[in-house]
């Protein structure tokens, strides 16, 4: 077992929680509309977003280009669906799909 990746994997975990936890828990209700910290709890969303991301990829790194293709091809495909149609199921699905048909395209 890789102690590294665990902890990462761990800490990864913990902030996307609280970053999905701390919005729901807050009386926001009491904040100033356009405030600082109903900005902040605006952002956790890409903030959670971009945790998990880093969380998936980690792992995924690698000199070698073709063990890396499926991670970009599926990145592009979510960036560039995400750009065009501003659906975040479709950007997910688009990118899923890819990255699955890279991988059976390369083994």
């Amino acid at each position: 077992m890789n102690w590294d990746l665990l902890t990462v994997a761990l800490l990864a975990g913990a902030a996307n929680w609280l970053f999905r936890v701390v919005p729901t828990l807050a009386r926001t209700d009491r904040f100033a509309p356009g405030g600082l910290l109903e900005r902040f709890l605006a952002a956790t969303g890409p903030a959670a977003i971009a945790t998990l991301f880093v969380a998936a990829i980690l792992p995924a790194l690698t000199p070698d280009l073709l063990r890396l293709a499926p991670v970009i091809g599926g990145t592009l495909a979510v960036l560039g669906v995400w750009l065009a149609r501003r659906s975040v199921v479709l950007a997910t699905l688009a990118g899923a799909v890819t990255h699955g048909a890279a991988v059976w395209l390369l083994s």
